[in-house]
């Protein structure tokens, strides 16, 4: 997989702000990450999850012990491995500090969004296209959120898939419409990092989602 990189919030000068008081940001492969510095990242909602709903489904995640799905990730991720070939997110890290987690894989993979109409309603796509990427989950640990650190997090995700041979990457963020959206119900992420990456938004499925692509 391709190397750490130093990632510039592509946005808010809160980004900087948290650059200039806690150190510089940083976006590496998962597999480069420790598996206790992703499990530092992964609280509350998230650290029951395991990253693991979005990519089984809500029957297959809902009858599945945490232990079960910390095992499943702990072997996607290949964290502590910098040689492996493959993982499925990346970490972020303000100086040395893990700050934040972002899912990104190919679609076909998210048996969630599979069954979901989010990415498929008005669209004539294949869901099994290997070339389509997708981010489907962005996590920012508690204590360094409102600081602009998602914009890093989906921009070292677009690196990664494209470092890993993917053709286009999909998100499907949320418009908050200036509210107070609960970071549990926002893993799918805001969508202004999308647009500062580069995303070009497709449609709008419903009142809230809103599906965007970028070419790689």
């Amino acid at each position: 997989p391709e190397r750490s990189t130093s990632m510039n919030a592509a946005s808010p000068d809160v980004a900087g702000d948290a650059r200039g008081e806690r150190g510089a940001i940083r976006v590496v492969p998962a597999n480069e990450a420790t598996w206790d510095e992703l499990q530092t990242v992964l609280t509350g909602a998230a650290h029951r999850c395991q990253c693991q709903r979005v990519r089984l489904g809500d029957h297959d995640w809902w009858h599945m012990p945490q232990e079960a799905r910390a095992s499943i990730l702990a072997a996607e991720t290949q964290c502590g491995d910098p040689r492996a070939e493959s993982t499925i997110g990346v970490v972020a890290y303000l100086g040395d500090e893990p700050v934040g987690w972002c899912a990104v894989d190919r679609r076909g993979v998210y048996g969630r969004l599979r069954g979901s109409p989010v990415p498929w309603n008005g669209r004539a796509e294949d869901p099994d296209d290997p070339d389509v990427w997708a981010i489907a989950c962005v996590i920012v640990r508690p204590g360094f959120r409102h600081e602009g650190l998602t914009y890093p997090l989906v921009a070292g995700a677009v690196e990664h898939a494209r470092a890993q041979g993917a053709r286009v990457i999909e998100g499907y963020p949320m418009l908050t419409g200036g509210a107070k959206i609960t970071w549990d119900e926002l893993h799918v992420g805001p969508v202004g990092p999308f647009v500062a990456a580069g995303f070009e938004e497709v449609s709008r499925p419903t009142k809230r989602r809103v599906v965007m692509r970028l070419a790689l």
